[in-house]
């Protein structure tokens, strides 16, 4: 994958989002707001998309970050789970949403059926696993964003973290479109197109009173489900 400014902005982006959740919970302390099932989930979808570390070499750039999400995030979910005084912190009520089985299983099915159409039903389990990454990103917030629905009031830094995660998934659709401009020999991937057109929708609400809340300086607050 080449690089451009929407790429770099992209994953710049992405970092800083972990950065931000990583000092979230060193400072404060808590993990009130924060859903480690959406950690499990993303964790998952790095997991297996990054499996090419052991097959394949890109660049520096390209294997240095795979490591860095995938040990970050599993050191996010270390820190809530397992580390005190912030484990005992965590409300696993509020965090409730049954990802695997309304997360997982379903991007499991869809990733098969998917993966055999695009291969005249010869399987090949690492483009598998890529697929089933692709499917499972897409709606790897939404239990961290049924969380901040159930908080209603949303901390800074947790406001500042999703707000970086969707941020990093716009300016990668922004370097699709470049590439496709750019780059005389870019092959599309409507999948990942419309995955990643999904999981920024899924964001709307949320930068909406974000960006509200940070124009009148006031507590970012999201209204109550009706």
């Amino acid at each position: 994958m080449s690089m451009n400014m929407f790429r770099l902005a992209g994953d710049m982006s992405h970092v800083f989002s972990i950065i931000v959740l990583l000092l979230r919970l060193r400072v404060v302390k808590n993990a009130a707001g924060i859903s480690v099932r959406t950690q499990e989930l993303f964790l998952l979808v790095f997991v297996t998309r990054y499996l090419d570390l052991f097959t394949t070499f890109y660049s520096i750039y390209n294997s240095c970050m795979k490591i860095l999400y995938i040990f970050t995030t599993a050191l996010v979910i270390y820190t809530i789970k397992i580390k005190e005084p912030i484990a005992s912190t965590y409300d696993k009520a509020q965090d409730s949403f049954l990802h695997w089985k309304f997360a997982v299983a379903p991007a499991v099915v869809v990733a098969i059926i998917t993966h055999l159409f695009q291969t005249s039903f010869a399987i090949n389990p690492m483009d598998l696993l890529w697929t089933f990454s692709i499917y499972l990103e897409s709606i790897a917030i939404l239990p961290q964003l049924i969380v901040l629905q159930r908080y209603r009031e949303v901390e800074n830094l947790t406001g500042n973290y999703v707000f970086f995660m969707g941020s990093y998934r716009f300016l990668y659709i922004l370097n699709w479109i470049y590439r496709s401009y750019h780059e005389p020999y870019y092959q599309h991937h409507y999948v990942v197109y419309f995955c990643g057109v999904l999981q920024t929708l899924l964001y709307v609400d949320f930068f909406y009173y974000y960006v509200k809340s940070k124009a009148k300086g006031g507590k970012f607050t999201l209204p109550t489900s009706r």
